[in-house]
């Protein structure tokens, strides 16, 4: 998206819009819409592919936002058959910390994904 389009889509929001969705909504509405329809786009989520992105640069891919950024990023495979997320990038690499948070569905106490938390590591050398 180029700049100037960025900056419309910007200012179309009303004053004082901010973007607080809940785990619940990200997953639900966003996520399920982004993965069940290829012409969904969130307008105050951009699509960024993490393994190539350092976290200094998160800001200026974010749609909207100073101190919390919404990202669409598709799970690189580690192995082409295997099932372990690579999270390698040219610096480092995305390392887990924590625990996995569950997300439930509101309405009906349904597990409907994990919140997963990420740092940066540097590589070893």
């Amino acid at each position: 998206m180029e700049g100037g389009e960025e900056m419309k889509e910007k200012n179309t929001l009303p004053p004082g819009f901010r973007f607080h969705p809940s785990d619940e909504e990200l997953i639900t509405y966003y996520l399920i819409n982004k993965i069940s329809d290829a012409n969904f786009t969130g307008r105050a989520i951009g699509d960024v592919d993490l393994n190539k992105c350092e976290p200094w640069d998160l800001p200026g891919k974010a749609k909207m936002g100073e101190k919390e950024w919404y990202f669409f990023s598709l799970r690189d495979r580690k192995y082409p058959t295997g099932v372990r997320t690579n999270r390698a990038t040219n610096t480092g690499y995305w390392k887990t910390t924590g625990k996995d948070r569950e997300i439930y569905n509101n309405n009906t106490s349904e597990l409907v994904g994990f919140k997963k938390t990420l740092r940066k590591s540097s590589k070893r050398r």
